[in-house]
C-alpha cells in the first residue's frame, strides 16, 4: 500500500503578536492518504485545515511531527515538484486572458511550450471554458475563476493536488462536472486531499475524510462507516402486519412504520437474522434490507458540537 501523503504527529504552534501566548492550531494529526485516493479534510474556521495545507506545501514549519509527499519529507522542494495546489479565493491579473494565465503557470512548473499548446485547450474544454480562452480574466465570474483556478492547479498533470473549496461559487452544474473531472483524475492514480464546506459534495466525490475540531482529529475514516447508523435497518417486505409487528417487538426489536416499509432497531446482526427467519416463518418475502445512515452533515455537526458522534462509531481518536 503506497501513501502519497503521510503525516506522523503532525503539530502547529503560532505565538500570538504579543509574544505571550501560543496557539496550538494543529495537534498531532495523523494521516496517510493513498494514491489514486480523494480524502477529504473537515472542520469549521480554525479547526487547523489551512495550517495542514500550509504544512504540506512547505509555506510554514511543524512545531512537531514529520510529513511526507510522494516519499520525500515536505521540507525538501521536491516534494512539491509533483503537486497542484488550489487555494481559497484565488485571484488572476486581470487583464490576462485564460491562455495567458495557464501558460504562465506551466511554464514556472517546468512545462515545455509545445506541450502547453496542446494542454491549454484540452483543460479548458473539460473545465467548459473553451469559449474564453482568449478572453480577459477581468471578465469572469467567480465560478468561472474558480475553473480557471483548478485549470491551473492541473496544468503541469501533477500526481498530487491540494484543494481548498474547489467548487466554491459554481453553480450545480458545474459542480458535477468537476466532480467527475475530480473523479476521472483520481482513476488515473492522483491523490487528492481537498477541503470544503460543501458536505454533500465531498459526500459525493471523498472515499475517506478526517474531522478536525480545535486541532485534533475527532474522527476518520470511510464516509460510509461514519454515517452508518447501528443497529437500524430499513426493511421493505411483503406480509407484514400488525401480528408481525408485535412480534418483531415481542422479540426486542425497536419498529417504526414509515411510508410502506418499517426502519428496525435491532440488538446486533444475530438479532437481525432472527426478525428475517420470523418475516419468512410468516409467509413475507423480503424485497430491501438497507443500513439506515445520517447524512454527513448530521455526523460532521454532532462531532464539532460534542465530539460524541466518533465513540458512537469507534473511529475517535
Amino acid at each position: 500500500m503506497e501513501h502519497i501523503i503521510f503525516t506522523t504527529g503532525l503539530c502547529k504552534n503560532f505565538r500570538s503578536l504579543t509574544g505571550r501566548k501560543n496557539v496550538l492550531a494543529l495537534d498531532g494529526l495523523n494521516l496517510a492518504v493513498e494514491r489514486g485516493e480523494i480524502f477529504g479534510l473537515l472542520g469549521p474556521n480554525g479547526a487547523g485545515k489551512t495550517t495542514t495545507v500550509k504544512l504540506l506545501l512547505g509555506l510554514t514549519h511543524p512545531t512537531a511531527g514529520s510529513a511526507e509527499l510522494m516519499g520525500i519529507p515536505v521540507n525538501n522542494p521536491e516534494s512539491r515538484r509533483q503537486v497542484g495546489y488550489l487555494p481559497e479565493g484565488h485571484r488572476f491579473p486581470g487583464y490576462l486572458t485564460a491562455r495567458q494565465t495557464l501558460s504562465i503557470f506551466g511554464r514556472m512548473s517546468g512545462v515545455r511550450s509545445a506541450t502547453l499548446k496542446a494542454r491549454i485547450p484540452e483543460l479548458l474544454e473539460k473545465l467548459r471554458l473553451t469559449e474564453w480562452i482568449d478572453v480577459r480574466v477581468k471578465k469572469f465570474s467567480k465560478g468561472m475563476i474558480q475553473r480557471l483556478g483548478l485549470a491551473a492547479a492541473l496544468i503541469h498533470d501533477p500526481q498530487v493536488l491540494l484543494l481548498d473549496e474547489p467548487t466554491d461559487g459554481v453553480d450545480p452544474v458545474g459542480r458535477r462536472e468537476i466532480r467527475d473531472l475530480l473523479l476521472d483524475e483520481a482513476h488515473k492514480g492522483k491523490t487528492i486531499l481537498m477541503n470544503s464546506h460543501l458536505l454533500s459534495e465531498i459526500e459525493l466525490t471523498c472515499s475517506r475524510v478526517a474531522v478536525l475540531r480545535k486541532g485534533k482529529t475527532v474522527a476518520i475514516g470511510r464516509i460510509e462507516d461514519l454515517t452508518r447508523t447501528e443497529s437500524q435497518y430499513k426493511m421493505v417486505a411483503s406480509q407484514i402486519d400488525d401480528r408481525l409487528l408485535d412480534v418483531f417487538r415481542e422479540s426486542g426489536a425497536g419498529v417504526n412504520c414509515q411510508n410502506g416499509h418499517i426502519l428496525l432497531s435491532t440488538r446486533d446482526v444475530a438479532h437481525l437474522n432472527t426478525l428475517i427467519d420470523l418475516l419468512r416463518a410468516h409467509g413475507g418475502l423480503l424485497s430491501e434490507l438497507t443500513p439506515v445512515r445520517s447524512s454527513l452533515e448530521d455526523v460532521f455537526v454532532d462531532l464539532i458540537q460534542t465530539g460524541e458522534a466518533g465513540k458512537k462509531i469507534g473511529v475517535k481518536q
